[in-house]
């Protein structure tokens, strides 16, 4: 048996990290402060309605496969997962819904419907797209981010003008295109990313290839099924999990970390242990100042992805015209992002993201009702209580009885809210930030928190916080890069 690793926490990330290294005969154990597994991606269920309680969106099904090949599995073994076509909707306005087709001439058809003879700048641009995702998911993100040397591949290289790492994505969109709904429709799967399209590098255009060319799927049971199959797949592999087991402290003897101690006052001991944990709550709350990577104003000076306020709603019908995704665009793009990036505070007309999973999937509420989960993203770090909840929640359901035509509120049979405040309290969410650090030219790669502390050895962070960024993919990939760090550790 090979040294034994501690892993706080249970995203994707810890979850990642703790089966890479248990298939490779380390005794991992998984500690997870809360009463289930997934973290961000838990699940719960109330009244016959399940709720994923945090990602929806299953992009880059590649990658997933990938994962789940490196151990001799694959998907279908543990999920069953439908492509959605629509893939989703775009509202611009009451009347001005845009339909996104799963199939690549739907796609070029509705370019040309917006801007006449934009499918053919569509199908250069998705080529950029391709290659900056095939270079970018295949060969960048799987850097570590200690050194530049790293990056001295002659792939890379070469690409590095074609990768348009300089460039913003906000000005790559509008070389290609002018119609104002198509940009905006280029824009936002940036907004998981964590910026405004004006600060995120053209890089991130991979992101449009993974949304229209890869497509978006849906992993029937819900997202949670995803968390299933990593944690048997973990177990199979003899990973141990500990649940509400609060890691309090990173104990540190001779400049090595030894083990955690929890809240409990349990001590567990392990030659490796590796924060799945949020990294400025690693650092600042499980670790002394000595043993830190960075201080205090090092965190305030770094750009945080939005946080969000979430609803998760249960109808006792089924609602007329709505798909499984549905994005708010009915006010102004621009606005919200200021409000979100340039001036932090509680947007005035945000926009918004519906998600009513029971539209394709009914084993997640009963016959003849409807699973919604609303998101409204905001800045991180705003202060929230139950008017400010009310006062959104109210919001957005008469933007959507508005468009729908048709009531909702009054069939409400469940609610439940999720803000930033709680977001900090169940995550230890630094600024209850919801999706990590922001990609932006400046926190990337070598520029990202790094995944190794450099003043204790055998300490390391993996998540959302630190390479390769935030997203689900990514997450899965970062303890994929970590768990091969501590293996050249030893």
């Amino acid at each position: 048996m090979k040294h034994k690793v501690v892993v706080i926490g249970s995203g994707f990330a810890g979850l990642s990290v703790a089966t890479h290294l248990a298939h490779e005969g380390y005794q991992v154990e998984v500690f997870e402060k809360n009463d289930s597994l997934g973290g961000r991606a838990r699940k719960f269920s109330q009244d016959g309605f399940t709720f994923d309680m945090g990602p929806s969106w299953y992009w880059m099904p590649d990658v997933f496969e990938q994962y789940f090949n490196k151990f001799g599995k694959s998907v279908k073994e543990y999920y069953d997962l439908i492509r959605l076509d629509p893939s989703y909707r775009v509202y611009f306005a009451k009347d001005h819904a845009m339909d996104l087709p799963a199939s690549m001439e739907g796609m070029y058809e509705l370019f040309d419907k917006y801007e006449p003879g934009s499918s053919k700048n569509l199908r250069k641009f998705l080529d950029e797209a391709a290659y900056k995702y095939e270079v970018g998911i295949n060969d960048l993100v799987y850097k570590p981010g200690q050194s530049l040397l790293e990056f001295a591949d002659m792939r890379v290289i070469k690409g590095a003008f074609r990768l348009q790492l300089l460039n913003s994505l906000s000005s790559h969109v509008r070389k290609y295109f002018k119609n104002p709904y198509l940009i905006e429709l280029l824009e936002f799967p940036v907004l998981f990313l964590g910026a405004k399209p004006s600060k995120t590098p053209a890089l991130y255009s991979l992101m449009n290839y993974a949304d229209i060319s890869l497509g978006t799927w849906y992993p029937m049971g819900g997202m949670h099924k995803i968390v299933e199959a990593m944690v048997s797949l973990a177990k199979e592999k003899g990973v141990k999990f500990h649940l509400n087991a609060n890691a309090e402290e990173i104990i540190i003897e001779n400049g090595r970390a030894i083990g955690i101690k929890l809240e409990s006052g349990e001590i567990h001991k392990g030659n490796y242990v590796v924060s799945g944990a949020d990294y400025h709550h690693t650092e600042t709350k499980m670790l002394s100042p000595k043993s830190r990577n960075y201080t205090e104003q090092y965190w305030d000076k770094r750009t945080m992805a939005p946080s969000s306020l979430l609803f998760y709603v249960g109808l006792n019908k089924k609602l007329d015209g709505i798909l499984h995704h549905n994005l708010f665009f009915d006010t102004n793009f621009s606005k919200h992002a200021s409000q979100i990036y340039d001036n932090p505070e509680w947007p005035e007309e945000p926009l918004f993201y519906v998600s009513a999973t029971s539209v394709t999937d009914p084993s997640v509420a009963p016959k003849g009702c409807e699973n919604i989960f609303i998101l409204i993203p905001t800045a991180p770090g705003l202060m929230d209580d139950q008017k400010i909840k009310d006062r959104y929640y109210d919001l957005v359901m008469r933007r959507m009885e508005d468009t729908f035509e048709q009531s909702i509120r009054d069939h409400v049979i469940y609610r439940r809210d999720f803000a930033c405040s709680d977001f900090i309290k169940d995550y230890n969410s630094f600024k209850g930030n919801a999706y990590g650090l922001a990609n932006t030219l400046n926190q990337t790669a070598l520029l990202k928190p790094s995944l190794k502390n450099k003043r204790v050895k055998n300490l390391y962070y993996t998540g959302q916080l630190t390479v390769p960024g935030p997203g689900v993919p990514p997450s899965l990939i970062s303890g994929a890069v970590v768990a091969k760090e501590v293996m050249k550790a030893g």
